[in-house]
């Protein structure tokens, strides 16, 4: 892990150290303190009050997208209040910078059929050598889990065997993000896909010790990369690979294990709106299930109302690009 090495060094530390202690993630707050800590050096600042102009500086330097310039300076906005209610400055040089302005992001939305033959896709990759199957069906089932319960991609790979209640049909997440943990009934597809897992693990494993309700290799969990490289592959052999593009101020994103818990969300209010009942009411309750905090962040992923609508949108900003 790579060290900060300017003046500021040792509150960085103590500011991650806070951060996680909120349930933020490491990764993406070290990486944009670690910017900030390269400049600093670069400028050879030292121990004096740093004026707006300074991040101003650093805002036309960041050669990234304005999404990533802007998360950087909140980070840093974030970091001065911390800074200031230790009594290190007596204002935040960053209160009165505006974000730079951002294309609209549109995530890649699965339609049902398309999550079918995603899941269908992954299923005809699982092996039935015996040096493979297991480790192949942990893999389904961690993109089922995506695709039907929602989850964010690091849930199923830390689920315990023993955080799986087969009377209730739940699974119990434990400290995920913002350290939320939450108890969720699972669908009884889903139940049984699980059921028939453990049956052939308990087969075919005479010394299983491995406290991973996926189990990997030499007694640990699934790997990350793991389960993105076999959904990768499924999107591939489903023809469903669309690259990322951006047309005018729109960008649309590509398919991505992500994409499945957006899917989850979207379809899922689809399907109440469909019944005539009203998606709103239900947000409180899908926020509770997906891990949210607060409803208004399940909102968020509703920037289109299905995968119908996302093509749609596509069309549309072709054709103003044309017209111009």
């Amino acid at each position: 892990m790579k060290p900060f090495e300017s003046f500021l060094a040792p509150k960085l530390e103590e500011f991650i150290a806070y951060r996680l202690s909120l349930g933020y993630a490491k990764r993406g707050i070290r990486s944009a303190l670690l910017s900030f800590d390269h400049y600093l050096k670069e400028q050879q600042a030292q121990e004096i009050a740093l004026p707006p102009s300074f991040f101003l500086e650093l805002r036309e330097k960041i050669n990234k997208t304005p999404r990533t310039a802007n998360r950087i300076l909140s980070i840093l906005r974030s970091f001065f209040q911390f800074l200031m209610r230790q009594g290190a400055y007596c204002e935040n040089p960053l209160q009165d910078i505006p974000p730079l302005p951002e294309r609209y992001f549109v995530p890649f939305v699965f339609s049902p059929e398309q999550i079918e033959h995603v899941l269908q896709a992954v299923c005809k990759r699982i092996r039935p050598t015996k040096e493979h199957f297991l480790n192949d069906v942990a893999l389904y089932l961690a993109i089922v889990l995506l695709a039907r319960c929602g989850m964010r991609i690091s849930e199923p790979l830390r689920l315990l065997r023993t955080q799986y209640r087969s009377d209730e049909a739940t699974l119990y997440i434990e400290k995920t993000k913002f350290k939320k943990d939450r108890l969720i009934p699972v669908p009884h597809v889903v139940r049984s896909e699980i059921e028939n897992y453990l049956a052939a693990r308990d087969t075919l494993l005479s010394d299983d010790h491995n406290p991973f309700l996926l189990a990997g290799a030499n007694q640990k969990a699934l790997r990350d990369d793991q389960v993105r490289s076999r959904f990768h592959q499924a999107v591939r052999d489903t023809g469903l690979n669309r690259p990322k593009q951006t047309i005018g101020d729109m960008t649309f994103g590509s398919p991505s294990p992500h994409s499945l818990r957006h899917s989850f969300a979207i379809n899922t209010l689809k399907r109440i709106k469909d019944r005539g009942e009203s998606p709103q009411h239900a947000l409180p309750v899908l926020a509770a299930y997906m891990g949210h905090r607060k409803y208004q962040y399940t909102g968020a992923y509703l920037k289109v109302s299905d995968a119908h609508h996302r093509a749609g949108l596509i069309e549309f900003a072709r054709s103003q690009r044309n017209l111009l």
